[in-house]
């Protein structure tokens, strides 16, 4: 199968299927949340204060992220260059400080925030299939898919040049490779976590234990879908940066579930009880 990618012009303006994707998932997370709270009987309106402080602080964290990887302060500027760990990292802090400051208690936010982020994360996954990134290796299975305009476009060139992948000698660099579509291995993965943590939600356990369960979800997702990845950045052996931060998100996920699980429930505070 073949795909394009997804992109509409407004006049002077560019949307792209990600840019409307990752809209879709910041606001599918605002309305999760709100459903979270009208079930507690809390205050709605906090779900719109998460949103906010997500987009701010994921965008910002995703190009530091990659500024940081790429070594170039320029891309800071640039349209493209969203890495989702900074993003993850950065939209996190930014809700935390935020509820900190509306002096909620930043368990209640954890707890808030586990099963819809899975879910945005599956749609944000989807934006990246709709723009033809972060795709896979090449590959033979019966769903293989090309993409002869990604970014960038899957040809044997670029498998060689920008991943190291070896190809066959003598092949063409501009024959268009089918590869892992690594971005719906993604979008089924996290919706099955979204679908479990949705159900487990209501659990009586220690307030917060829901955001741990998430960052093991996460990290071992990506730690496995990595192996398929094509990646540029192994930097240890076979594993790449985002397999390491995998590993410390599963140990720092581990850590939460089991010291909160069982843990005594804290109030919520009078914001979010007013």
């Amino acid at each position: 199968m073949t795909v394009y990618p997804i992109i509409f012009h407004v006049g002077p303006l560019q949307i792209t299927g990600y840019g409307i994707m990752m809209m879709i998932g910041f606001l599918m997370g605002g309305w999760l949340i709100g459903l979270e709270l009208k079930r507690r009987g809390l205050r709605e309106d906090y779900a719109g204060e998460i949103v906010v402080a997500a987009v701010i602080g994921g965008i910002v964290g995703a190009k530091l992220w990659y500024v940081f990887l790429m070594g170039d302060p320029g891309a800071l500027f640039s349209r493209g260059g969203l890495v989702w760990y900074g993003g993850f990292l950065g939209g996190t802090l930014a809700v935390i400080l935020n509820g900190l400051r509306l002096k909620v208690p930043t368990r209640w936010t954890a707890q808030l925030m586990g099963p819809p982020l899975a879910a945005a994360y599956a749609l944000g996954r989807v934006g990246c299939f709709l723009v033809n990134d972060d795709y896979g290796r090449p590959t033979d299975v019966a769903w293989a898919v090309k993409f002869p305009q990604g970014l960038p476009p899957s040809t044997a060139g670029n498998m060689e040049r920008l991943f190291g992948i070896a190809m066959p000698q003598g092949m063409d660099p501009t024959t268009v490779l089918a590869v892992h579509p690594t971005q719906l291995y993604e979008v089924a993965a996290m919706l099955a976590a979204f679908a479990i943590m949705w159900v487990l939600r209501k659990r009586q356990a220690g307030t917060g234990w829901l955001f741990g369960l998430y960052l093991i979800f996460a990290g071992v997702e990506r730690f496995l879908i990595e192996f398929v990845r094509a990646k540029d950045d192994r930097m240890f052996g076979a594993f790449t940066l985002a397999q390491a931060t995998s590993v410390v998100l599963v140990l720092v996920g581990a850590y939460l579930l089991s010291a909160l699980y069982r843990a005594k429930d804290v109030p919520p505070g009078p914001y979010l009880s007013t």
